[in-house]
């Protein structure tokens, strides 16, 4: 499944070990894939060794063989999205193999309907090429020997993933194909994205009751509906993420940082806390727009900014005795955003260096201050955003 929450920031989702670069591509495997690694070790190794009456010892390691494959199954099925994204100047910013299969990270969305479709297909498509290779291997072996075992399993996994994948729904990589060519119509990539989003929703619902109905007629085992739902599920919280990140993207043009920013209501060093908040308070009320709380020092210059969560967690009877510089954090730590940036590339800045508050400059000045919480309430205002 391919990675549809929005790109381009480090705090994604990446974690586990780094196994290395494949054609410079960073290669990262999350811990839940060693899950996954050891269960199929132990289930297809019992199966194959039962059915051509091998060892303990040797079904293990036909089982451990065939997870090795299949990493390598989905490592090429991934690659197929990196290398094309790369090919048509989308960056990549590493792959990570996981329970559910893997996803491609990139630097930024496709800049056409046509390349979006191309990256997305290229997946689907070394999966079908890898399945459709291992069914010749699997014809041209004898039968029922270990080899033919872990080609015909080679064959039908690929194949299955291929399929799957193709399914036009997100998060599936059929879901990226759908929202191209909704996009591509529409010429509304964030219409794209909701459509793909609401039948990915309608293929996990689908999923759900086609291995409900497998189990009950005997083809899956209680193991099997496990995993099955354990999809389903995934592919609806993938669905609602993309129908959630396409309708906080229509709402970029709304990020003004001139009109977002709060002002800077600064008072000097040493002031305490209580004291400080009444000001800026009263500040505020007296403009109709709340103030970030600065403080200078001696000589009336900026040095620091009070950050409101630590502020909030002093008790309130303490206020009069905390000074603001016990709750402030130096300019130098803070981070900046440019005034004249975009809300999508506010966004992206946000995400790639969380924080509460963020210094708005206009070149080398300070213009406000831009809360994040303020920022979350215009690109989502029906959701309760806890400051």
């Amino acid at each position: 499944m391919e990675d549809t929450s929005p790109r381009k920031r480090p705090a994604e989702r990446r974690s586990g070990l780094t196994i290395g670069r494949v054609f410079g591509v960073p290669v990262h495997l999350n811990a839940s894939m060693l899950l996954l690694a050891v269960l199929v070790t132990v289930l297809y190794g019992s199966f194959v060794r039962e059915r051509l009456d091998l060892s303990p010892a040797a079904g293990y390691a036909v089982g451990f063989g065939f997870v090795v494959l299949l990493l390598l199954s989905v490592l090429l099925h991934e690659l197929g999205h990196a290398l094309t994204a790369r090919r048509y100047g989308i960056g990549v910013r590493g792959i990570t193999l996981e329970l559910l299969g893997g996803y491609t990270e990139m630097e930024r969305d496709a800049p056409s309907p046509r390349v979006d479709l191309y990256v997305s297909l290229a997946g689907p498509a070394v999966s079908f090429l890898l399945g459709f290779a291992a069914v010749g291997v699997t014809v041209a072996l004898p039968n029922g020997t270990l080899l033919d075992q872990l080609a015909f399993q080679v064959a039908v996994s690929n194949l299955l993933v291929a399929v799957f994948n193709s399914l036009p729904g997100l998060p599936l990589d059929g879901g990226r194909a759908l929202r191209a060519a909704v996009w591509a119509a529409s010429r509304d990539r964030h219409l794209g994205t909701e459509v793909a989003g609401w039948v990915g929703r309608s293929v996990a619902l689908a999923t759900a009751a086609v291995v409900v109905w497998l189990t009950a007629v005997g083809v899956l085992t209680t193991f099997g509906l496990l995993f099955m739902l354990l999809v389903a599920f995934t592919l609806w919280q993938g669905a609602g993420q993309s129908i959630r990140v396409a309708r906080i993207s229509r709402r970029f043009a709304l990020v003004d940082l001139g009109r977002l920013a709060r002002p800077v209501f600064a008072v000097p060093t040493g002031m305490p806390l209580a004291e400080a908040q009444r000001r800026a308070g009263e500040d505020g009320a007296a403009k109709d727009r709340p103030a970030a709380l600065g403080v200078t020092d001696s000589s009336g210059r900026l040095v620091a900014l009070v950050d409101p969560v630590a502020a909030e967690a002093v008790p309130a009877e303490r206020r009069p005795w905390v000074s603001v510089d016990t709750v402030a954090r130096g300019l130098d730590g803070v981070p900046r955003i440019s005034r004249d940036l975009d809300g999508e590339r506010v966004v992206h800045t946000v995400q790639a260096h969380p924080a509460v508050q963020y210094l708005v400059t206009a070149g080398e000045d300070v213009v406000g201050v831009l809360h994040v919480a303020d920022l979350a309430r215009l690109l989502e205002p029906k959701r309760k955003i806890v400051t």
